[in-house]
């Protein structure tokens, strides 16, 4: 058990890179950006963007950017066309039990002035499949991931979109070097991501679906490669891409937040985290208990990071709030999924991690038995 030097990163996180020194592969990516010329780097981006609209003498769109509305897409939007002179074609994947702000911030991009091409799986499929990743993986959300990317490539690909473009790298941002999604700018690569590297085709086990149900759900990397189009990661050209950064940028172009946020409820205690769906808590939860670490000790391993709380200050909030959800997530979960609460608690205990030991009658998260 590791817990990083630098931040508050635990090696529970799948795929998580630790140097020599045990500084985890997210700090690492830190430090290498001090080193890096940003505006060569920017200039590169340029670059590419210059190459693709030089070469598309079609009447298509120059790009592809997959959209949820909030901060980050909200910037890769207004990047493309305002930065780089794009012309985008933006895909948004609904997820399940979309929240009223999640309406608003896709409703706003739409309106900043772009083509917008919504996409809403079969909820029905939807939600055999959430069903399935609960009592398989404990990660009723990580279907949605599968259709959240795979979307925007298959639509790249339909219409013979020369570029595509993504927010962040894993293996840069949360350090996961060690999945097959590298390090580089090269966003084909995203199938090897940690979740979506299992594959779709393990969803031919849930009973009744069928290969023809999962369209949505993949995307074919060969042959988008054939077409010739190229997909990056933006936050590998330019310097600030940071969530906090990302939401003060997008608050100017109309981003919805939460309002009257309580972290005790959401286990967050950012306002701008996550604003498209209330099943967030429950599988940040279900995180929690699986790995040892929520969305509180994500965000918190940012801001250290960044220098914006000290790691004591981080310390302090992922004791008080990490994990934390409120039964109303938890009860609508269940009541959309149709699984019982007894069996949902009884399912989740099965998954609970070997840093969780009891104390008079409570589970300890040993992680923390050297702060």
């Amino acid at each position: 058990m590791k817990i990083c030097k630098n931040c508050l990163q635990p090696d529970s996180r799948p795929g998580l890179y630790f140097s020599n020194d045990g500084i985890c592969g997210a700090c690492v990516w830190e430090n290498e950006k001090i080193e890096i010329n940003w505006n060569s780097r920017y200039d590169e981006l340029l670059q590419i963007a210059k190459k693709i609209k030089n070469n598309n003498s079609s009447n298509n769109y120059d790009c592809c950017i997959g959209v949820s509305g909030g901060k980050d897409s909200t910037r890769q939007a207004i990047v493309a066309r305002d930065e780089l002179d794009l012309r985008c074609l933006l895909v948004n994947c609904e997820p399940p039990n979309i929240t009223e702000i999640g309406k608003k911030n896709i409703e706003n991009l739409k309106n900043l002035g772009f083509d917008v091409f919504s996409v809403r799986p079969n909820p029905v499929i939807l939600k055999k499949l959430m069903i399935f990743d609960f009592y398989k993986h404990l990660n009723p959300i990580k279907i949605t991931e599968f259709c959240l990317f795979a979307s925007t490539y298959i639509m790249a690909e339909k219409f013979h979109i020369p570029l595509i473009i993504q927010g962040e790298n894993p293996g840069l941002v949360l350090g996961t070097r060690l999945t097959g999604v590298g390090t580089d700018s090269n966003a084909l690569t995203a199938e090897k991501m940690h979740t979506l590297s299992l594959g779709w085709q393990e969803y031919l086990e849930a009973n009744g679906i069928t290969e023809k149900d999962l369209f949505l759900f993949y995307y074919n990397r060969k042959k988008l490669e054939q077409q010739g189009t190229s997909a990056i990661w933006l936050n590998y050209f330019i310097q600030d891409w940071d969530p906090y950064v990302n939401s003060e940028f997008s608050k100017k172009y109309g981003l919805h937040v939460k309002n009257n946020l309580d972290p005790n409820e959401i286990g967050s205690y950012h306002t701008y985290t996550a604003l498209d769906s209330d099943f967030n808590p429950v599988n940040q939860m279900l995180k929690f208990i699986k790995f040892g670490f929520g969305q509180c000790m994500d965000q918190v391993c940012y801001d250290i990071r960044t220098n914006r709380i000290s790691r004591d200050e981080g310390i302090k909030l992922v004791k008080k709030y990490d994990g934390k959800c409120s039964e109303k997530y938890i009860d609508a979960f269940c009541e959309y999924t149709g699984i019982n609460i007894d069996d949902f608690w009884n399912t989740t205990e099965k998954f609970r991690g070997k840093m969780w030991h009891k104390e008079n009658n409570d589970w300890h998260n040993s992680y923390w038995d050297e702060f």
